[in-house]
């Protein structure tokens, strides 16, 4: 039987992961280069930090079993704990680890500022690019790719796709994949109800302060996120031309545009925020995905695996959304695995058990669970194992019954041999513009992608400092009565000099 609709981590769940005191308890395994078990080895703590409910908790029912070709997957205990007991039957050294979470990059970037220590963490692209700027990373080992591993399933499995991304962006002249593994990726987009928004206002981030949409759109509330749709809307006209979009250089001239910091962007940006601020319904991080559900708002900016819960959690209330990507421009975005200077250091027992727990997450078919119970896409695409592939089938392939459906081709991503037939999905018509587009966007989605690079000092300072503006003060909402006092004030005060300078040089 096909299941349709993933859980995501359940209201109970997340009760059941405070009351047991999840995010900080000790739960085991452990990695080694050596060939040989070491039993005497010293018990290693592993201190992870990874985003809110983006890890497979486990405890699923019998029915939410996976039933794959190749064999069934169900996720009886939390991911963290099932590593722990494959570290340990696999290379006896116990590992505890440590699992706490963040919110946002700027929560986890505060945490490690105030002190807070960890070994290994999992930011997002700009983050990983910004921590290796400031020489804050171990970079991953030579093992560590050594495909001739059998344990090593992230060098085998990773999507070519995403390897060479992580290989042809550099800080600094070291690559990412010097120092990250990637997790989960995705593009950004537009959530939207079909019955009351049209495909073609959607497909644009002018939608955010669109006035047919007031009150019933929302927008991320964090800094790059929305400086990055703000530039997408400001130059949507030259995004979209013709003469840009078949420039010879047109992925780097994309790249550069939408990472504008120029002090015209800034305020451009800034006054553009404004008005989405009074347009939208809400600056939110999360509660966008509820507020769609229920039908608060129309058209909410997000994250592609977030739009996947959104869209599921509504089908089942009989509410069927769509998921837009921008013409404009979409940010690809990934979260990635590093290792910690502060944390790791040069002990070598933590940086292997480190390594272990990026392997073990992905291994294809924990890879599938950790999908499966976030709904957000792992990079990992399986290499010579067809299960990652297979649950993409068995998530979006269409019934024999079925009769509009369209073949969509997903070999961007499962090979480096694009004009491969062999991973092409017949599913329902319906899915090319819906969850399956939200989980593997089409080539076409993938070409107009542009990743947030990383910005200096000089120039986070500048966009923060748009962003408080924002925020805090918007100088649309003063009302006319409020410059009219002012600027009576003003003139009074002006009067008033006059007269004294007057006064003093007739004394004088």
């Amino acid at each position: 039987m096909k299941k349709k609709i993933r859980t995501g981590m359940t209201l109970a769940a997340t009760v059941a992961l405070a009351v047991s005191g999840y995010p900080y308890a000790s739960l085991t395994g452990s990695y080694a280069f050596a060939e040989e078990k070491d039993t005497s080895a010293k018990e290693v703590t592993l201190r992870v930090c990874n985003w809110e409910e983006y890890i497979d908790l486990g405890d699923w029912d019998e029915d939410e079993t996976i039933d794959l070709e190749s064999g069934d997957i169900i996720g009886e205990n939390s991911m963290v704990k099932d590593f722990e007991e494959w570290y340990y039957e696999t290379y006896g050294v116990k590992v505890n680890v440590e699992y706490s979470t963040f919110g946002t990059n700027e929560d986890l970037y505060n945490m490690l500022t105030l002190g807070d220590v960890y070994d290994l963490v999992c930011p997002s692209e700009y983050m990983i690019m910004k921590l290796m700027a400031e020489d804050r990373l171990v970079p991953l080992s030579d093992h560590f790719f050594d495909e001739t591993d059998e344990n090593n399933y992230y060098s085998k499995g990773v999507s070519p796709y995403i390897r060479n991304i992580f290989e042809n962006n550099e800080i600094n002249g070291e690559t990412w994949g010097k120092y990250a593994a990637g997790y989960m990726w995705g593009l950004t987009g537009i959530v939207y109800n079909p019955e009351e928004v049209s495909e073609e206002d959607a497909r644009s981030w002018k939608i955010l302060d669109n006035p047919d949409y007031k009150r019933q759109v929302t927008i991320k509330d964090n800094v790059r996120d929305s400086y990055f749709a703000a530039v997408g809307a400001l130059k949507s006209d030259l995004l979209t031309s013709d003469s840009f979009r078949n420039d010879p250089d047109y992925r780097q001239k994309l790249v550069d545009e939408m990472n504008d910091t120029s002090p015209e962007t800034i305020q451009a940006v800034q006054d553009y925020l404004q008005d989405v601020k009074n347009n939208a319904y809400s600056f939110e991080t999360d509660s966008g995905k509820a507020d769609m559900i229920t039908g608060k708002v129309l058209a909410n900016y997000q994250w592609s695996g977030d739009a996947v819960y959104t869209m599921d959690q509504a089908e089942e209330d009989g509410v069927f959304l769509d998921y837009a990507v921008p013409e404009e421009s979409t940010n690809i975005y990934f979260d990635g695995w590093v290792m910690l200077k502060s944390g790791i250091g040069e002990d070598k027992d933590k940086q292997q058990a480190a390594e272990a727990f990026i392997n073990f997450n992905s291994r294809p078919d924990n890879a599938i669970r950790n999908m499966y119970y976030i709904g957000y896409t792992s990079v990992i695409s399986g290499g010579d194992d067809p299960r990652v592939f297979e649950y993409a089938d068995w998530n979006y392939g269409a019934e024999d019954e079925e009769e509009e459906t369209v073949d969509y081709d997903l070999a961007y991503f499962f090979t480096e041999d694009t004009d491969s037939e062999d991973y092409v999905i017949t599913a329902p018509a319906e899915q090319a513009r819906r969850q399956l587009y939200a989980q593997y966007p089409d080539a076409d989605a993938m070409e107009r992608s542009s990743i947030m690079i990383y910005f200096d000092d000089a120039q986070n300072q500048a966009i923060n400092q748009m962003w408080v503006s924002v925020r805090c003060f918007n100088i649309h909402d003063v009302p006319a009565w409020i410059w009219t006092i002012t600027a009576i004030l003003v003139i009074v005060i002006l009067v008033c000099l006059i007269r004294n300078m007057k006064k003093k040089h007739t004394q004088n």
